[in-house]
């Protein structure tokens, strides 16, 4: 048996962990502020449910073999106490989020090699808690090693797609290029169709360029044509698909705006790098949050 914990379980964590429990010898639990009673997901193949423990408190629960941190970037410090609990001398800690600082928040807390950094691709929405919506199967990409590998294998039985990855330095990048242009479906409230505006996609593509030239700099190996490959897979999509941002800001939550955006301009200021596109995007969505 391989016991999981997710932290976290929104629309990509709690996907995740209901794809986890299809596999008879994994335990699951799903680590929550409010309760439900099971994980209910349409998926590309079909509907699946789950019912996982389901904790709402770190209290009687004890180490697992492995921690999914799913949680949104700003949420770094309520997993202290849930991962107090859970991670003991063999625990692995995987840290699925947004932006290309996955492990920095938990450097010196957790040990580099049971660390596994993860990008994610699964376009998912949550209805209400416990209720999720698939629209693509996706994939997830984590380092080369025996850790990555590891993490690989829990999927195994599931139609995502695991990459283990010797660059993955670009391949977060890549992800962050996808991302950061859908500030621009947060700054208008429209999904993912917006991109067929040719305006509007340019403003995407502008966004792009300054992660590629500030991600550059970082060391990720972007292709010049990165911009027009990300409008593509908008166009691609379903028109009706909501990114996270989008979704927060609709519902006047909290946003991963500084792991999106914010850290292209960080990063760029750093390199000397300009970065007015971006700059200019994350003062629009903090002043909107006002």
């Amino acid at each position: 048996m391989t016991s999981i914990a997710v932290i976290g379980p929104g629309a990509v964590g709690g996907t995740l962990a209901a794809w986890l429990a299809q596999k008879p010898d994994h335990v699951v639990t799903v680590c929550v502020r409010t309760p439900f009673e099971a994980l209910a997901v349409e998926t590309p193949e079909g509907a699946i449910s789950a019912t996982p423990r389901v904790a709402t408190s770190p209290e009687s629960l004890a180490p697992v073999d492995w921690v999914l941190v799913t949680t949104k970037t700003y949420d770094t410090d309520a997993t202290w106490t849930w991962l107090d609990a859970l991670v003991g001398p063999q625990t692995r800690v995987a840290i699925l989020r947004n932006g290309v600082e996955h492990v920095a928040p938990f450097v010196g807390k957790i040990a580099a090699e049971r660390l596994v950094p993860a990008v994610v691709d699964i376009p998912a929405e949550r209805s209400a808690p416990g209720r999720m919506l698939q629209r693509r199967n996706g994939w997830i990409k984590v380092p080369a090693g025996a850790a990555g590998e590891a993490f690989a294998g829990l999927f195994a039985h599931t139609p995502i797609e695991l990459h283990v990855v010797d660059d993955f330095v670009t391949e977060a990048w890549k992800k962050l290029a996808l991302n950061c242009a859908g500030a621009v479906n947060a700054l208008v409230l429209k999904p993912a169709g917006i991109a067929h505006d040719e305006g509007a996609a340019q403003v995407m593509r502008s966004l792009v360029a300054e992660c590629v030239a500030v991600g550059r700099a970082e060391g990720a190996d972007l292709s010049d044509d990165l911009p027009d490959q990300v409008i593509a897979g908008y166009r691609a999509a379903d028109p009706g698909s909501v990114n996270s941002l989008h979704a927060d800001r609709a519902a006047g939550r909290a946003m991963e705006l500084d792991a999106r955006n914010g850290v292209i301009v960080r990063r760029g200021a750093a390199h000397g790098i300009a970065t007015p596109a971006n700059a200019m995007v994350v003062a629009l969505l903090n002043a909107a949050a006002l």
